[in-house]
């Protein structure tokens, strides 16, 4: 099996990009209802991830910012609390799954380090339950 049987290519995600501002992430985050966003520089390569609480820590270190200051904060200037590592696309699964153990969703790159997409530790998490399932019906 390989990680590209779990990938959402980007084309079907929200991306933002490090020039992004707060409050637009914010807005973006909340529509989406997404806690967590990857973020791609203008060249295509993994650049982050921005999550609620990386925003809501700028929020509290940061004296009188209010919704309009934020639009003049770049994401890339925030500190990010975590770090989602990518793997590639012709990675082990194993090694997707080490990954995504720790992290809600795992962002793929291709050989050249642009972004190729996500696999979310939910569609892994079913795959492995239907096998279970499947598995265990044998057994009956």
């Amino acid at each position: 099996m390989k990680v590209a049987f779990f990938l959402i290519p980007k084309s079907e995600l929200v991306l933002l990009t490090p020039d992004t501002s707060m409050r637009q992430a914010m807005e973006k985050m909340e529509r989406q209802s997404y806690s967590a966003v990857p973020l791609v520089d203008d060249q295509g390569y993994y650049a982050g991830t921005i999550t609620e609480g990386d925003l809501l820590w700028k929020l509290k270190n940061t004296r009188d910012l209010d919704f309009n200051e934020m639009e003049k904060i770049k994401l890339k200037d925030i500190a990010f609390q975590a770090q989602n590592k990518p793997v590639r696309i012709d990675s082990r699964i194993v090694d997707l799954l080490t990954v995504a153990s720790e992290q809600n969703f795992v962002p793929v790159v291709d050989d050249h380090g642009t972004f190729i997409g996500i696999v979310r530790r939910r569609e892994i998490i079913e795959y492995c339950a239907d096998l279970i399932k499947e598995k265990e019906g044998d057994r009956i």
